[in-house]
């Protein structure tokens, strides 16, 4: 299906699910807390008060209204695959040595390395408390083979970093694992709670899974397009960081031997100097590969909105289609 530009699909369906997105916040409050270790909470609130888009416990909250859910599971588990993102955000920050997430500075800067990876474990451990509350190991056993593929993901991104061989399908597993399988999950258990059939439940995953491919797509263009102030991050990041992202694993397979070189300095030896960002982004636009990223993005937003045709028609899966859409075109 074609995808229009629709503005902030995401802001309406949290106005939509506000109740239940309350009750998500009063229920993370309240198992984030540690009588015992006080900076637990510290450190969880410092990342959540940075205003996070929710976008993963929404898409749980979204399927179980989907086929009219009625209950309180579907509560725990948004709160349950929030936890897991904020821990996989705590554990990237150390890896990637960042200094900034959303536009303040990291936990690891505040504190340190030790108590960010701690509080990371802590969460992913008040995620299957969490889990293991709706008694249903449908539930358990994909969150749990979620949790393990985002570790591989994770991992798998580690071995590619500053390695300019890493090809388009390597690139993929990366993001199918360490961002799709936590979108994908997050969709298809507010269809599992809800007792939807299995062409449903296949029809959910997909969409999470389209979608997440989407959003780490668009992400990674971001970092080479978006302003500073809008994405919370510096420009460059990434290429600084030596990762392998599409836009330049595009590049590198179409470069010239000099280009090759360049490539080989800047990223596998990471040898930068000033103006090498320019350059690399001058060799972006000669083979274009910021747009043709953009196109793959959006070829997996329209694979996102194609799995959901055959869901009920209601308001909350207009919102999804234009959600698919909107995840792209922040990325202009």
């Amino acid at each position: 299906m074609d995808i229009a530009v629709v503005q902030q699909p995401l802001q309406r369906l949290s106005g939509l699910l506000a109740p239940e997105l309350q009750e998500v916040d009063s229920l993370i409050r309240s198992r984030m807390t540690s009588e015992n270790a006080p900076r637990i909470p510290d450190i969880t609130q410092h990342l959540m008060d940075a205003g996070g888009k929710k976008l993963r416990p929404i898409l749980t909250l979204a399927s179980a209204a989907l086929f009219n859910y009625s209950g309180y599971d579907h509560i725990r588990l948004a709160a349950t695959v929030e936890f897991i993102h904020t821990a996989t955000l705590l554990h990237d920050d150390v890896v990637d040595e960042s200094k900034q997430r959303r536009g303040r500075p990291t936990s690891n800067l505040l504190w340190d390395n030790k108590s960010a990876v701690l509080v990371g474990d802590f969460l992913f451990a008040r995620s299957f408390q969490l889990m293991t509350e709706t008694n249903d190991l449908e539930v358990l056993s994909l969150l749990a083979d979620a949790s393990a593929t985002i570790a591989e993901g994770e991992i798998l991104q580690l071995t590619a970093s500053q390695d300019i061989t890493t090809t388009e399908s390597v690139y993929l597993t990366i993001t199918r694992g360490k961002t799709a399988a936590l979108f994908s999950a997050a969709a298809k258990v507010g269809g599992i709670i809800s007792q939807a059939d299995e062409a449903a439940l296949s029809a959910l995953f997909t969409y999470g899974d389209a979608l997440g491919i989407a959003f780490q797509i668009a992400d990674d263009l971001l970092d080479y397009t978006g302003k500073d102030d809008t994405t919370g991050k510096n420009s460059g990041d990434d290429f600084r960081e030596g990762k392998m992202t599409l836009p330049i694993i595009k590049a590198v397979s179409q470069a010239t031997e000099p280009e090759l070189a360049f490539w080989q300095r800047t990223i596998s030896h990471n040898q930068q100097q000033a103006g090498d960002l320019d350059e690399a982004l001058r060799l972006m636009k000669k083979y274009d590969t910021l747009a043709s990223t953009r196109a793959e993005a959006l070829t997996w937003a329209e694979r996102a909105c194609d799995a959901i045709e055959t869901l009920p028609e209601c308001e909350i899966r207009d919102l999804l289609y234009d959600l698919a859409g909107y995840i792209v075109n922040r990325a202009k």
